[in-house]
């Protein structure tokens, strides 16, 4: 049944996405041909050029949610993910592309009025969205927060987990975001990645590519856990200041001795 209602929530989400006038979009993304969408400012652009670019493609942002909330719901992927991360009240954490805000509604539901959640996000679009349904839903614990590509634009020792929803293989400076990531998590930080096992010009990153590049930043491995649609969670111990490298040329150092490729 599982499986079933999956395959019927990628339908829906074929759907959504056309509605929304991103059919285009969705065609680049599946011949492999798209590149990021999100534009960065001049600032940002000379700040991502510091750090090494990813040796793989990178596929496109099509859409504000993965699938209907409804079909999600109904399988249980965001209340599995937080067990996964043991998220409790009095938690502040981060979901990073956070889009129109599907893990943001059960995370402000599982921390509670003592905890925060960041929703944050690279494009306007899906920003305002977010914004505007935290203020119709009153959700006192939830910060939007605007980043780009390059920094997700939190604030220091803020968090204590984040997470990254079927959307790191659309992350087209990953290396200088997980870098600047670093610097956001309280002592113990851990950082979940939820992707499915696939090229990442198909919307998915095969998890030996995935440990390879958030290593090669410092990030260490804690577990994985598989999901029932064959996509995957692994949880990463974020690097503290003894194994978090000292600065762009340490990144560009280190993720060249990595040599991460698909």
């Amino acid at each position: 049944m599982l499986t079933q209602s999956i395959a019927g929530s990628r339908r829906l989400m074929a759907r959504v996405t056309t509605a929304t006038g991103l059919a285009a979009s969705l065609t680049l993304a599946a011949t492999g041909t798209a590149q990021p969408a999100a534009a960065q400012s001049g600032t940002a652009q000379s700040a991502a050029r510091e750090f090494p670019a990813p040796n793989r493609p990178i596929s496109r942002i099509v859409a504000p949610r993965w699938i209907d909330e409804v079909d999600r719901d109904a399988f249980g992927e965001a209340e599995k993910v937080m067990d996964i991360l043991n998220i409790r009240a009095g938690q502040r954490v981060a979901d990073i592309g956070a889009g129109d805000g599907y893990y943001v509604r059960h995370l402000s539901e599982r921390v509670g009025a003592r905890g925060l959640v960041y929703g944050q996000d690279i494009e306007p679009r899906y920003l305002a969205m977010l914004r505007e349904r935290v203020a119709d839903a009153k959700w006192t614990n939830v910060e939007v927060i605007a980043g780009t590509p390059g920094d997700p634009a939190l604030p220091a020792a803020s968090i204590d987990v984040a997470l990254m929803i079927h959307m790191y293989h659309e992350i087209s400076d990953p290396y200088a975001l997980l870098y600047r990531l670093a610097t956001a998590f309280r002592a113990g930080g851990r950082l979940a990645i939820l992707d499915q096992d696939a090229p990442t010009d198909r919307h998915g990153t095969p998890p030996r590519l995935l440990i390879c590049e958030l290593g090669a930043v410092g990030y260490s491995r804690v577990r994985r856990d598989d999901m029932p649609d064959g996509a995957y969670v692994i949880t990463f111990r974020a690097p503290d200041a003894g194994t978090r490298p000292r600065d762009a040329a340490d990144v560009r150092a280190r993720v060249a001795a990595a040599n991460c490729r698909p």
